[in-house]
This record gives structure tokens, sequence and C-alpha cells, in this order.
């Protein structure tokens, strides 16, 4: 069976990679729009359920990484799903400051295919340097 098994424990029914990853799509609730992609291993997970604000794991800082420690643009959970495998998660999020993305948009997905060229389709909101002050 590849499906979810929700009789087993909360964190043992989900489907962890190799590396003890599991995917995380971010998506606010009230717009619906998909605002970041991250992973979780387990103690991010259990530490964004146990303080409400999202926890991921930061490959390129090797360590937990809690949304909007630099910038305090944190993303308050209200929700947590599983796909129907348990090898993906979905946040729904409030996002604190309307801002996801370290370029200072709303979305880290603001690329659109235009033709054979990826453009910028979404507005920076603040520069960077004004949100992380360097």
């Amino acid at each position: 069976m590849s499906d979810l098994d929700p009789r087993q424990p909360w964190l043992d029914a989900l489907k962890w990679d190799a590396q003890g990853m599991i995917p995380a799509i971010a998506q606010d609730a009230a717009s619906g729009r998909v605002l970041m992609f991250a992973f979780m291993n387990r103690q991010s997970l259990q530490a964004t359920v146990d303080g409400g604000i999202a926890v991921y794991w930061s490959r390129s800082r090797q360590r937990l990484w809690r949304k909007g420690e630099e910038s305090g643009r944190l993303q308050r959970v209200r929700a947590i799903r599983a796909d129907c495998d348990g090898d993906v998660l979905l946040l729904s999020i409030d996002q604190v400051g309307g801002i996801a993305c370290h370029t200072g948009r709303e979305s880290c997905f603001f690329y659109q295919l235009a033709g054979d060229s990826w453009v910028a389709a979404d507005p920076v909101l603040k520069e960077p340097k004004e949100i992380y002050g360097k």
C-alpha cells in the first residue's frame, strides 16, 4: 500500500526521503497563492507543529531555518495537510508582511515562461537590502 496510513503515529505515517526530508509547499491561506517550496525534516515539522510558525530545514545552511528569522516575515501556520501518498506537505499559512521571497516579492514563484525566456512577472514589493539590512 502506498497511501498514507493514518493509523500510524503522525510523523511515522509520512514518507521521508533517503536524507530524512519531505517537500513542503507554503500556500497563502487567504488567496491560495503558492508562496514557496522548501524541505522539512522530522525536527522542523515537529517545531512547526509545536510553535505554530513555519520551520524548515535549510539545505544550504545545514540547519533548522525559522522562516522570517532574519527578515521578521514569519509564516503563521493555519493548517498542515499531506498528500495521499504522504510524501508532500502543504502548509496553509498567513505570511507576515506579505513577502515570502528573499527577493522582496510576494511569492518565490515570480518567474513566468514567455516564449523561450523566463521573465519576472511580479514586482519587487520591498528591496532586499531594506528587509535584511545588507
